[in-house]
């Protein structure tokens, strides 16, 4: 399909590999969706063709991971979440190490590598509660990478402390935290963030949270949440400020997208569908030029869509993911296995191996 439009100068720059601007990937966005679906596979096939030892387009990667969420107390009452809870409700809570501990040695009698570890904003915690966890985590689970904490839970923690946002995340890492997720980025243009989530940091506050920690060495993934109140023009201003940045730190490893999950939540929005969600994955992976890996959402998408996601621009298939809160609450709810992973990964016609947050094979 892609031969028919070799005459067309943009498609013929997508297929060479060069970098595109907004105005070109807006007018992408208008073609047919297999059409750019087959960019997007040809994109991600320039991107991951150097990858294990040249055999990174028959490879999709996968993890095994599990996300704790230690507290869901939280005080921006954002209107797209409908897992956050105050001190005042009932089931607020606050894990404890043991709890840690039993979560924890569940993941690791599965072959997990990596805790998701992440809260709400809860206003009474104390620095040493969470240089405490870490510790824990870090000394008892030498094996698990922590993958902790997002740009706004950091901006979160820098107020509260009343330390500077470099110091505090020299704190954590000292502490045990190896990688840090992109959580908290939905739409990284102020006026949607303000509509949706008013008390959360703005765009400048999260993509600095990740300059000073790839400045650091640490690396982050990056995310975007669309189809809420959000226009095209705002999804291609948050992909261009991640790939500004990335030009910039060369810290993100991978980039995640998902569409809004309304059920339970305060956020009146038309959802988008399916369709939708390959077509910005898709672009996400043209545009994006100098990010290596690009993952499906099988978690809101659910298996099938999250197996054709590999047609459209992805080579990683997520997680295994043993506990899911967040966007469950929300009203969707998709559970895999590993085995089932590596199913739908052959059915695809890939190799299945099992890797670490840093992209390499641990199988």
């Amino acid at each position: 399909m892609v031969a028919l439009l070799q005459t067309d100068s943009l498609v013929d720059k997508v297929l060479d590999g060069q970098r595109i601007s907004r105005e070109e990937a807006a007018e992408l966005y208008h073609l047919p969706l297999e059409e750019l679906g087959a960019l997007a596979d040809a994109r991600r096939r320039l991107a991951k063709a150097d990858a294990y030892d040249g055999r990174g387009n028959e490879v999709v990667t996968y993890i095994i991971d599990r996300n704790i969420n230690y507290t869901n107390v939280c005080n921006v009452y954002c209107k797209f979440c409908a897992f956050y809870r105050t001190e005042k409700d009932a089931d607020h809570y606050v894990l404890s190490h043991a709890e840690l501990d039993q979560k924890l040695d569940e993941l690791t009698a599965a072959g997990g590598v990596q805790v998701l570890l992440q809260g709400g904003h809860h206003p009474g915690l104390k620095l040493d509660f969470y240089l405490d966890m870490l510790s824990h985590i870090r000394g008892k689970y030498p094996h698990i990478n922590v993958h902790g904490f997002s740009p706004p839970e950091f901006n979160h923690f820098a107020e509260v402390f009343g330390l500077p946002l470099a110091e505090v995340i020299t704190k954590f890492r000292e502490a045990g935290l190896g990688s840090i997720p992109g959580g908290g980025g939905e739409i990284l243009v102020d006026a949607v963030r303000n509509r949706i989530a008013p008390l959360k940091c703005d765009s400048d506050h999260w993509l600095e949270v990740m300059k000073i920690a790839h400045r650091m060495g640490l690396n982050s993934s990056a995310t975007m949440m669309f189809g809420h109140v959000e226009t095209l023009a705002d999804r291609l201003e948050h992909l261009q400020r991640l790939r500004d940045t990335q030009d910039e730190t060369g810290g993100f490893t991978a980039f995640i997208c998902w569409t809004f999950q309304p059920e339970n939540t305060r956020l009146r929005a038309e959802t988008v569908g399916s369709a939708e969600y390959l077509r910005m994955q898709a672009l996400s992976r043209i545009f994006l030029d100098n990010f290596s890996n690009v993952q499906s959402s099988w978690v809101t998408q659910g298996p099938r869509i999250g197996q054709v996601a590999l047609s459209y621009g992805a080579n990683d298939f997520g997680s295994v993911m043993m506990e899911e809160n967040v966007v469950s609450s929300a009203g969707t709810s998709f559970r895999l296995e590993s085995q089932e992973i590596e199913r739908l990964i052959r059915d695809a016609g890939y190799e299945p191996h099992r890797r670490n947050n840093w992209y390499q094979l641990l199988s």
